[in-house]
């Protein structure tokens, strides 16, 4: 099960770059009219649990959350595509490399977990602002346009 949860975690991991690769770069600061922080805050959000989980997978068990995206840094789109490439990166050289126990696949279902929620908070994000979607979301999730 383990080797599944991997893969389908790249293809979250994959989706989210192309999620980011579509969006312009306005779009990092945009907010929903309702209460709701910044798309680039979303994915503040993502880096820092993929690099907190990698270290805590690393450590075989929670170390604490630290997202190396700054404030300033979550509203410029290459920043963001940087931070995705490099924390999917990392935690593909220790998902390699790591002794997968029962406590580390525990760590591992929490970030695809994690990863999937906030696929699913985006997908409000991009509707309520007017966004347009990848066409890999849109066939994967049947989104409309």
């Amino acid at each position: 099960m383990q080797k599944q949860v991997l893969a389908h975690l790249g293809a979250r991991f994959l989706a989210h770059h192309e999620l980011v690769l579509a969006l312009p770069e306005e779009a990092f600061q945009a907010k929903l009219p309702v209460r709701s922080n910044n798309i680039g805050a979303q994915y503040w959000c993502v880096v820092g649990a993929r690099q907190s989980y990698t270290r805590a997978i690393t450590a075989g068990e929670w170390t604490g959350f630290k997202c190396s995206l700054s404030s300033q840094d979550v509203k410029m789109k290459q920043k963001v595509l940087d931070a995705l490439e490099q924390s999917a990166a990392d935690f593909d050289q220790v998902a390699r490399h790591v002794e997968w126990t029962e406590a580390r696949i525990e760590l591992l279902l929490a970030l695809f977990e994690h990863e999937t929620q906030h696929q699913g908070q985006l997908i409000r994000y991009v509707y309520g602002l007017g966004y347009k979607f990848p066409t890999s979301w849109i066939e994967r999730w049947a989104l409309e346009q």
